[in-house]
């Protein structure tokens, strides 16, 4: 029984990856091992649920209908066995993929109070400025900031940040005023993404205004940005959590503090179609809870 949901484990994960090195990394078998796997699920169902070739491992049509019909029942396997011990204290690792920038800014401060409430689970955060792929790579859950795009995964709302333009003293001093929403278009930002050439819009009372982001300096860290905003590189356009302490300590000024660029929302996304596992869901209640008391 144990070998074949391993198998069917494999043929998932197979089915994300593309490859039986990503497969058989993930669940710690080797490659081999996965590839007989899945020759034995395909010699005992008697149909081909995959072809090779040495550029990739892509799904037949059975292999795709196979898919469907096992992956709720793996994640309903899951659910029963966490509801099996729903009342035992929280073990094993947490896995939580955010961005470095949120990590710093969101998670950190209040995670040793989930922990110390928690001493028997360990804490793994995956903290990188990529989205990562939540199942291939086992992640419990992810915080996404930003638009959430539909992924048929299970998502809750944690919070919301305003958006706001800030700059360094130096770049004020060395550049002209900003006093306006047009001042902008005169001024380069550092921007973190593909937004250069993205008309945003900026609000006051009903009034709204539009311009164009530009900007010679481009990164694809969030932290990397607001550093290079610190150093006078540019204007930064960021929520006012990433940009807050800077703000507070005066290494950055709010630009147009009476107009409004929007909020950036954040989400917990949790994996596949099922209720997500305990340690997971108490993670963020507690950081749903905090949040609200930090703002």
């Amino acid at each position: 029984m144990r070998d074949q949901l391993t198998a069917l484990r494999v043929f998932v994960l197979l089915a994300r990856s593309g490859s039986f090195s990503g497969a058989a990394k993930t669940l710690g078998v080797s490659q081999a091992t996965a590839s007989r796997m899945i020759a034995s699920l395909e010699q005992h169902l008697g149909v081909t649920l995959v072809t090779r070739s040495t550029r990739a491992v892509v799904l037949t049509e059975r292999g795709r209908n196979y898919l469907s019909a096992i992956e709720p029942v793996l994640a309903a396997l899951d659910h029963a066995g966490q509801a099996a011990v729903e009342t035992s204290r929280l073990t094993g690792t947490l896995r939580i993929g955010l961005a470095a920038a949120n990590a710093i800014n969101q998670v950190i401060p209040h995670l040793n109070d989930f922990m110390a409430a928690h001493p028997d689970l360990s804490v793994s955060l995956i903290s990188d400025d990529r989205r990562q792929d939540l199942i291939l790579e086992q992640v419990d859950v992810a915080l996404r900031f930003g638009k959430l795009p539909d992924t048929g995964m299970r998502a809750r709302r944690i919070g919301s940040w305003p958006l706001v333009v800030a700059a360094s003293p130096a770049y004020l001093d060395a550049h002209s005023a900003i006093r306006h929403p047009e001042d902008l278009v005169d001024h380069d930002f550092v921007v973190a993404g593909p937004i250069v050439g993205r008309r945003m819009q900026i609000t006051r009372d009903g009034d709204s205004r539009t311009f164009e982001v530009r900007g010679r300096l481009s990164v694809t860290s969030s932290e990397v940005a607001v550093a290079a905003v610190r150093q006078g590189l540019g204007l930064g356009a960021a929520s006012t959590s990433a940009l807050g302490n800077d703000l507070a300590a005066g290494r950055l000024v709010r630009l147009l503090p009476d107009w409004q660029i929007g909020d950036l929302e954040a989400h917990a996304l949790f994996p596949g179609s099922q209720p997500p596992q305990r340690a997971a869901r108490l993670f963020v209640d507690h950081l749903v809870a905090a949040l609200r008391q930090a703002s």
